[in-house]
């Protein structure tokens, strides 16, 4: 939604596409990105620790990495 500011750090991994709007992930050692519509990222289970925020709001695709685990 507008204005979203994630209030904790993430440590699971995700595969996130942008299906419209934009957003920004920002990673615990202070790099950021900018996520538009159209694209995709992924970060790996305990090794990038992120969070997100955006401005005007965003609709995301979201899919956990759990499924990559072997069992």
């Amino acid at each position: 939604s507008e204005g979203y500011f994630a209030n904790h750090w993430c440590h699971k991994g995700h595969i996130v596409h942008c299906l419209k709007g934009e957003m920004v992930s920002e990673l615990k050692n202070g790099e950021k990105s900018l996520l538009k519509e159209g694209m995709s990222y992924v970060v790996s289970d305990e090794m990038s620790f992120h969070r997100s925020y955006t401005e005007k709001g965003v609709e995301l695709l979201i899919i956990d990495g759990d499924f990559l685990k072997l069992k």
